[in-house]
């Protein structure tokens, strides 16, 4: 590192430990950070101790692995402050486009890490031993930055309470699903003003009604990957009318549907499109892989838009 980028990273670690609290965090925070610009293979604390101060690998070793597993500092707080001080350079040229949900699995070979499971690996896509966490990133044409990070908890290690105190898991922390987990660091990045940008996700998370009906109704428009027997109501087939209230009992919130008229799979919709004309509302883009088409159209549901039954949370 040159010393003009010596400098920048001594200012930016410098902002950071603003927020860590104690100012016996500084010192490893900025050996932490600095272990992972190296170009080790493993990321862990041992072999961080071992490049960020090889005549001490002992006592770093100490040093970091109470920075990062016991000191008291909030990684929401730390996440904040990196889109404090780095929104700025990304947005300078460009404004932020898209918010990004996805998950970055890590492999273990062990089962006592926090949240370790056998579950679906994208990095080695399959089935394995590894933890997920999911993020939520904003992004542009040039850059892209994780603005949420939270460890999914699989239900197995939730309702352990050994494992739980065995691992340090703190007792307000639950079971959520990956796509409730995504929910909430959408809520709270709109809550923070985070710049606006159009949700993006693959059918991980598009496949989950809930969520997708959720970002509709907080006014986010979103592009999402889906399974191909996701129902949905188009602009050629809209959705039907919910039946007017007589005025007697409560009001209904499902809309009506009869043999004639019922909503299409993406699939059949798909495969139903006239060959070399896909219309005014489709776009079709292929780039040595599989034929991308996306088009307009609603999640299905017998709820209508905007209802709510007083029993639904």
């Amino acid at each position: 590192m040159d010393g003009d980028g010596a400098d920048r990273f001594g200012a930016f670690v410098n902002a950071l430990a603003e927020v860590v609290g104690h100012a016996d965090r500084v010192r490893p925070l900025r050996d932490y950070c600095m272990g992972l610009l190296t170009p080790a293979e493993r990321k862990s604390v041992e072999p961080l101790a071992a490049v960020t101060a090889p005549s001490r690998v002992s006592a770093q070793h100490q040093s970091l692995l109470h920075f990062v597993a016991q000191s008291a500092w909030s990684d929401a707080r730390v996440l904040a402050k990196v889109l404090e001080l780095t929104l700025p350079s990304i947005t300078a040229r460009e404004p932020i486009e898209a918010w990004i949900i996805d998950d970055t699995s890590f492999p273990k070979k062990g089962k006592h890490s926090v949240g370790v499971a056998r579950q679906y690996s994208g990095q080695l896509g399959k089935q394995d031993n590894c933890q997920v966490a999911v993020s939520l990133s904003l992004a542009n044409a040039g850059a892209s930055f994780p603005i949420a990070y939270r460890l999914y908890l699989p239900k197995d290690w939730a309702a352990d309470p050994a494992r739980r105190k065995k691992a340090g898991v703190p007792e307000e922390v639950t079971f959520r699903t990956k796509p409730e987990i995504a929910l909430d660091q959408i809520r709270a990045a709109l809550e923070a003003g985070a710049p606006p940008g159009v949700v993006l996700m693959d059918a991980g998370y598009g496949a989950d009604t809930s969520l997708r009906s959720a970002l509709a109704g907080l006014g986010l428009a979103y592009v999402a990957g889906v399974q191909p027997h996701t129902s949905v109501w188009t602009r050629a087939n809209p959705s039907p009318a919910v039946r007017p209230w007589s005025g007697r009992g409560r009001p209904t919130s499902r809309m009506v549907r009869d043999p004639d008229h019922q909503p299409q799979s993406v699939e059949g919709l798909a495969l139903s499109l006239p060959a070399g004309g896909l219309g005014d509302d489709l776009l079709a883009r292929g780039e040595r892989r599989p034929l991308d088409l996306s088009l307009r159209a609603r999640p299905c549901s017998r709820r209508a838009p905007g209802l709510r039954s007083k029993r639904s949370p």
